[in-house]
């Protein structure tokens, strides 16, 4: 620290050394804290990136079997699930006979399809699961899971559907025979309005790229 003449402290050379002092150390702590906010800024990316894994995937739903037992799409993690809520009196029935073609053409390799009855768009579903079976599996041959009828839009709709809006809340059903399709991460992968065949080349595409791949 400076000294005067006689030896004597220099107070006001004192007090500028001091607070430069004291200066310094808080633009060494400034510093530091910057640093510690830029590395915040590039760890937080990877953890918000992460956050909608948290989020609830189709896996948690399982609709009850029109003839007996569950379908549970957690048993099929992984593979493509196409959910088409159907009808036996409908101008579109016939689209049973293409899903029947996709589930023999993909099922193999992964795919699978959930039908689910419901009488919410012009009561075209009225029977029980006699009728709904005899249309189904006699009139059309179709091999895939047939689910207990259910409903699919309004308050009262199957859990799934509720999810499904809330993931896509502007494809919606609004008729007999809309597609949804679950892809390989139980994430909602495509969705397909009711005029769109089930062999369109817009629906294998999709599915196809949601197979698993071969080893």
């Amino acid at each position: 620290m400076p000294v005067t003449a006689a030896g004597a402290l220099d107070w006001r050379s004192h007090w500028r050394y001091a607070v430069g002092d004291r200066d310094e150390e808080n633009m060494i702590t400034d510093r530091r804290g910057v640093l510690t906010l830029l590395a915040a800024t590039l760890v937080s990316p990877p953890a918000l990136a992460q956050g909608p894994m948290s989020r609830v995937s189709a896996y948690a739903f399982s609709f009850a079997g029109l003839e007996g037992g569950d379908i549970k799409f957690a048993e099929h993690a992984g593979r493509p699930i196409l959910v088409v809520n159907t009808a036996s009196l409908c101008g579109y029935t016939p689209q049973y006979a293409g899903l029947q073609q996709l589930w023999a053409r993909y099922h193999d390799r992964g795919l699978m399809i959930v039908a689910v009855p419901s009488n919410d768009f012009g009561g075209q579903e009225p029977g029980g699961p006699e009728e709904i079976v005899f249309t189904a599996r006699g009139q059309y041959g179709i091999g895939f899971p047939l689910a207990a009828k259910a409903q699919v839009r309004g308050p009262n709709a199957h859990p799934f559907y509720k999810w499904a809006a809330l993931e896509r809340p502007l494809d919606t059903p609004r008729w007999n025979f809309h597609k949804y399709l679950v892809g390989h991460d139980g994430r909602l992968a495509a969705v397909f309005a009711t005029d769109i065949e089930p062999m369109d080349a817009r629906v294998i595409d999709a599915i196809v790229k949601e197979l698993p791949r071969p080893e």
